[in-house]
């Protein structure tokens, strides 16, 4: 993919001048990149393969933000993560539904990842999917617990953590002797000059702004999906399957048996039936919705 990001790629010296460039680039209408996501798919046009990756570069700068706390180069961790954010819009399927910043993440965060696990000194050791859930969640685990600052942990809290992370409990003792090592007072100066604190490069946990709108558009979409399917159901068949599926403690068969004077088995069969129905509307919707936008994308192509 001849995406041209590394013409704007960030570097130590023009970080900031870098983080003002990617405000320019205006986030995309789902429509918009639907279209896009479409040309780079059917057709491999890099310039729309570049937009995509142009449009995301602030989500790739906040994703990496949040692993400064690890003491390495924002500059090449946002490069990393720009190469993760290229991989991903390079396998992206619009047809699955979801926007591309949902799905790209996850690529983000891996390019990211991985080179944490190459780069940082102390971690010099294969890269196992268990030792990465140690890497990444031990401080926070030991935060939740006010044991960040203590040395080894105690055996109850070893124990908590390989519950937590499903790890062996010698691996939780190991990872943590080799993360004991770079603590320091958060009030410590980063450099000789006494410019910039430890403190300033703690990890971000909130939620980012990406991330909230990626989420708050996939649900509002299946919102509206159920919603316009349960009105395909009768009156008895919508009552029985939001008691029996929608609920957190969902009402019991006897209970409905006795409000419809029928027997618990006819209401279970109800529930199947009308749960049968649900399913058939949504996915109905769906595939009317990809055709709607395969419309649309085809008029915009030969207009």
């Amino acid at each position: 993919m001849a995406s041209g990001v590394g013409s704007i790629a960030p570097s130590e010296g023009n970080l900031s001048r870098y983080l003002q460039e990617i405000r320019k680039y205006p986030m995309l209408s789902p429509e918009e990149e639907d279209r896009l996501a479409r040309a780079w798919r059917d057709n491999h046009d890099n310039k729309a393969a570049h937009k995509l990756v142009t449009s995301h570069l602030r989500l790739v700068a906040k994703i990496a933000m949040g692993y400064r706390g690890y003491g390495l180069p924002l500059g090449e961790m946002i490069s990393e993560g720009n190469v993760g954010m290229m991989q991903a819009v390079k396998r992206f399927d619009p047809e699955r539904g979801f926007r591309l910043a949902t799905y790209a993440m996850w690529w983000i965060r891996a390019a990211i990842q991985e080179y944490i696990l190459h780069s940082w000194s102390l971690v010099k050791m294969g890269t196992t999917a268990s030792q990465k859930k140690l890497f990444f969640n031990l401080r926070r685990l030991k935060g939740q617990m006010q044991a960040i600052d203590d040395g080894d942990l105690k055996p109850e809290q070893v124990a908590h953590v390989a519950h937590m992370l499903n790890v062996p409990e010698q691996d939780v003792i190991s990872m943590n002797r080799r993360l004991a090592a770079p603590d320091h007072s958060l009030n410590a100066p980063i450099r000789m000059d006494g410019e910039g604190e430890w403190q300033d490069w703690l990890i971000d946990d909130s939620e980012s702004q990406e991330d909230s709108i990626a989420d708050r558009e996939e649900m509002t979409g299946r919102r509206a999906l159920l919603a316009t399917a349960l009105k395909t159901l009768n009156d008895r068949e919508r009552h029985i399957l939001i008691e029996r599926r929608l609920k957190d403690n969902p009402t019991t068969l006897e209970d409905l048996s006795q409000q419809y004077n029928i027997s618990r088995e006819r209401v279970r069969q109800i529930e199947v039936r009308a749960f049968e129905k649900l399913q058939k509307s949504m996915k109905a919707q769906v595939a009317e919705q990809r055709a709607e936008q395969r419309q649309a994308v085809q008029a915009r192509l030969t207009a």
